[in-house]
């Protein structure tokens, strides 16, 4: 089944992820200019760089064939934010493809993020081939870093890096990331155990 533009979409036990629409661009811009909620993101976000960002959302998708959705509560058809798949593609290694999240602070602490990320790694591991997915955040980001360790991303120091888009005079407590990843065949190994 697909959704807005032909991305695919995809139920979870509470959520529905989709493309994003016209009508999500009011609750993601306030979403994003939520200092709490983009604290370890070099600060909010300006409505027009909020929809720049969904615009850039939707081009991944049609170019990659893989990207970022819009998440919805089945429950209330609420849009509570966003996870998937984002190109990263400025890493010390090399480009790679990481797995994200950004939900509004309603939505925390209910357990959405991680069961829309294990979704976005299904997807990524079985649907579009990848072979390996990363995650990585400021070192005081511990709410991502606990869904990272939730969704069975392995922490690897060798891998932290200081990262070359933050602007290190007005966020230095930003700059350096510590490092999460999993393989297809640590993926596989892990939902089979399960």
């Amino acid at each position: 089944m697909s959704g807005t533009s032909g991305v695919p979409e995809r139920v979870t036990r509470r959520l529905v992820l989709r493309g994003f629409t016209d009508a999500d661009r009011e609750p993601f811009a306030a979403l994003n200019a939520d200092p709490e909620v983009t604290r370890h993101l070099q600060g909010p976000l300006s409505r027009e760089r909020s929809d720049a960002f969904v615009d850039r959302i939707a081009a991944c998708w049609s170019e990659r064939g893989w990207g970022l959705w819009a998440l919805e509560r089945r429950d209330t058809g609420e849009f509570v934010g966003y996870t998937g798949l984002w190109p990263a593609d400025f890493l010390p290694d090399g480009p790679s493809v990481e797995v994200g999240w950004r939900l509004a602070r309603p939505a925390w602490g209910h357990g959405y993020a991680p069961e829309a990320a294990r979704e976005a790694l299904r997807f990524g591991f079985t649907e579009v081939g990848l072979e390996e997915i990363v995650s990585f955040t400021a070192a005081g980001n511990t709410a991502s870093l606990r869904v990272m360790d939730k969704i069975g991303l392995v922490r690897d120091p060798a891998r932290d890096f200081d990262h070359p888009r933050v602007d290190a005079a007005a966020y230095p407590q930003l700059v350096r990331h510590l490092f999460h990843a999993l393989t297809e065949q640590e993926w596989r190994v892990s939902t089979t155990a399960r």
